[in-house]
């Protein structure tokens, strides 16, 4: 161990959901959660604002709904992970040689071989750099932790989260150690940490205290005293830059056990090939070949077979994990299964065996294909001879093949779309699926450079929804467009006009279902009666959709619309919430209007403007952007599209009925000669234009 802080740990803060939040603005600020949605998914990566209602990674997904059933729940997109991953990782290489990556988010970096001087100053401000480095390249944080070892280093990263950096000096270690629990030690997990605590070890300081001949007793020789090596603040271990993988493998876990045999053998011949995958993208090869089995008890068993010399064939692979896979009983159930390959190579040794064994399958297979293409012929000709004896006459349903119908079946199904993944719209542009079910998709349109953008709803199999590869998380041009000047991880900027970027439920449309879109509540009015919704009870959620995070059907019947409205509801538009009432604001004062914003208890719809009684209008019929308030005054004039506001309400225009000042609402009714709520008939005294109307209770 050296004195000098010239070990380097750095760890992004909270990288999966950091990404997440910095990709879609809508979700800076709010937790955010990144896993497996299914029924037995775990947690990957929290935000810190998930992380204070108790969420953390590794924890099963099911128990973070629980915890935080508010949050953002996202699937992992790798491919952006790694991006933002290769550009953290070239920094480092510009410090040192010596870079030891442990993940995608997490590295080590010698800077004493980089030409860094050994001293406190010279370290810290190669750790300034870096943060600031990887903000501008990036948009997001990373945790700096300096120290003369590895281990410190990596201790000091930790208590410098999130966005920080701690510098552990020489001397000092023992003091930082000694009251920390024993877990903080590398290498000690839950088995070696109750063992301790049987014989009353709790602290670092109490590690020390026992000495290295107790530990060695208690945990061997080995373990025993590495670790009081390391309770002493003393790790010699180097910072290496190419690590070799002693083996590679893959698994999946299953929402239901498999207790059908021959789905068993399927999903291990399936991770079979997945394996060699990998295997050869590596450019390695294996000689043993390993299966993982965990059962519905949660017991977990594994088997192995050595094969005479290592390879990457995948026919190899499949048989030796079919016949381990044959060994184990399966038939109570199964929850995950595994496969991989170990000790690894970079030469291939050919197995003549398993050659044999696929040349005679391989003939087997021709003998099988030579016989179907002579059965094939022969129908072929039994149908010729039919068809020249057939009397002429009206033809009857053309046949269709098998393949034909395997294509129209694989074309009716539809597409699944997982909540967090990128999508792009021929209208709309590029956007993230904020949910999916019942036949619809609701889809976020905005991008990382962006102010929070707009939901709409779509059929899952529209076909102008596809799905796109992430954007950047920076803006690709360096010169961005006014207003558009939101930074990842930072609340966006206010636009020309002086409104927030981030306006809450402003410019938000639930969709059809508002828990999708997380802390965006909209306070119902107490006084209204109970919504269609409501009284039908909740909607059951697809087979297909991921869980809780289901955008219910939107309610466009228009049955369920009140009154004469009913026929006012455009076709081509979907309404995802009719029963969302927009708030009506009498202040005739519009500047006061656009310095207050938006009112925080209403989220307007983005596809039409709602009467306080329910009853729907066409979109724009107000003349204002979606997400103002009404305000009467002499600048909305009666136009083509149009209403002017009236003495009691405001007044039809061409398209559509347009909501009243007075609550009121009619149909080919004038000037101040509207129904109020209150009074229940018609007032025959007109009002001044521009002037609000009141009604006594």
């Amino acid at each position: 161990m050296r004195g000098a802080p010239t070990i380097l740990h750095l760890d992004m803060d909270a990288f999966y959901a950091s990404a997440e939040q910095a990709s879609k603005p809508s979700l800076r600020g709010k937790p955010v959660i990144v896993g497996g949605l299914g029924p037995r998914g775990v947690v990957a990566t929290a935000s810190y604002e998930a992380r204070v209602f108790g969420v953390h990674s590794a924890m099963a997904m099911a128990q973070a709904r629980r915890l935080c059933p508010n949050a953002a729940f996202l699937i992992p997109r790798f491919t952006l992970y790694r991006t933002v991953s290769d550009a953290v990782m070239t920094l480092l290489h510009t410090l040192s040689p010596l870079v030891e990556p442990l993940s995608l988010d997490e590295a080590f970096v010698d800077l004493e071989a980089g030409g860094t001087e050994p001293t406190v100053g010279a370290a810290r401000a190669v750790g300034e750099r870096l943060r600031a480095d990887i903000k501008a390249a990036t948009g997001l944080t990373g945790s700096v932790g300096l120290a003369g070892s590895k281990m410190l280093a990596k201790i000091a990263s930790e208590q410098a989260k999130p966005d920080g950096m701690v510098v552990i000096d020489p001397g000092t270690e023992r003091e930082l150690l000694g009251p920390m629990s024993v877990r903080t030690l590398p290498g000690v997990g839950p088995a070696t940490a109750e063992t301790l605590r049987r014989a009353g070890i709790h602290t670092v300081a109490e590690t020390r205290e026992a000495g290295e001949a107790e530990l060695v007793r208690l945990l061997g020789r080995a373990h025993g005293a590495s670790l009081f090596l390391m309770a002493e603040g003393r790790d010699e271990r180097p910072v290496v830059a190419e690590r070799d993988a002693k083996s590679i493998s893959v698994e999946d876990t299953f929402d239901v056990d498999l207790t059908d045999r021959t789905r068993v053998q399927l999903e291990i011949t399936r991770l079979a090939d997945r394996c060699v995958r990998r295997l050869r993208e590596a450019g390695r090869s294996g000689r043993t070949v390993v299966i993982k089995v965990r059962r519905y008890d949660f017991s977990t068993l594994t088997r192995s077979e050595t094969l005479r010399g290592p390879t990457d064939d995948p026919g190899v692979v499949r048989e030796a994990a079919a016949r381990l896979i044959d060994g184990v009983d399966t038939t109570a159930g199964v929850r995950l299964l595994g496969v991989g390959v170990s000790g690894l190579a970079d030469y291939t040794q050919e197995d003549l065996f398993a050659q044999a064994a696929q040349a005679a399958q391989a003939a087997q297979a021709a003998q099988a294909a030579q016989a179907a293409q002579a059965a094939q012929a022969a129908q072929e000709a039994h149908e010729a001879l039919g068809d020249a004896r057939r009397v002429p006459g009206p033809e009857g349903p053309e046949r269709v093949g098998e393949g034909a119908g395997e294509a129209s079946e694989d074309a009716e199904k539809p597409r699944r779309w997982l909540p967090g993944s990128d999508v792009r719209h021929a209208e709309y542009g590029a956007g993230w699926v904020q949910g999916s079910g019942v036949g619809r998709v609701t889809v976020r349109f905005e991008e990382p450079w962006s102010r929070p953008g707009r939901v709409r709803t779509f059929a899952v199999d529209d076909p102008a929804l596809e799905p796109t590869e992430p954007l950047p998380l920076l803006r690709p041009d360096a010169d961005a467009a006014p207003g558009l000047d939101a930074v990842p991880g930072e609340p966006a900027t206010p636009d020309v006009d002086g409104a927030s970027d981030v306006d809450g439920a402003s410019d938000v449309d639930p969709g059809p279902d508002a828990d999708l879109a997380p802390n965006l509540a909209v306070s119902p009015d107490p006084d209204a009666s109970p919504t269609a919704e409501e009284a039908a009870g909740p909607v059951p959620e697809d087979a297909a959709s991921p869980g809780p995070d289901v955008a219910r059907k939107a309610a466009t019947d228009p049955a369920s619309i009140p009154g004469e409205a009913a026929d006012l509801v455009s076709d081509d538009v979907v309404c995802p919430r009719p029963d969302v009432a927009r708030e009506v604001v009498t202040d005739p004062d519009p500047a006061s209007e656009d310095a207050a914003g938006p009112p925080l208890d209403g989220a307007p719809e983005e596809a039409s403007d709602l009467a306080p009684d329910g009853t729907t209008g066409r979109e724009g019929t107000t003349g204002l952007n979606p997400g103002e308030r009404i305000a009467p005054g002499p600048e909305q004039t009666a136009g083509p599209d149009d209403l002017a506001p009236g003495a009691d309400g405001l007044t039809e225009g061409a398209d559509g009925l347009a909501p009243g000042l007075g609550g009121g609402s009619g149909r080919g009714q004038g000037l101040g000669h509207m129904r109020g709520p209150a009074s229940g008939h018609e007032q025959s005294k007109p009002q001044p234009q521009g002037q609000p109307v009141t009604s006594s209770p």
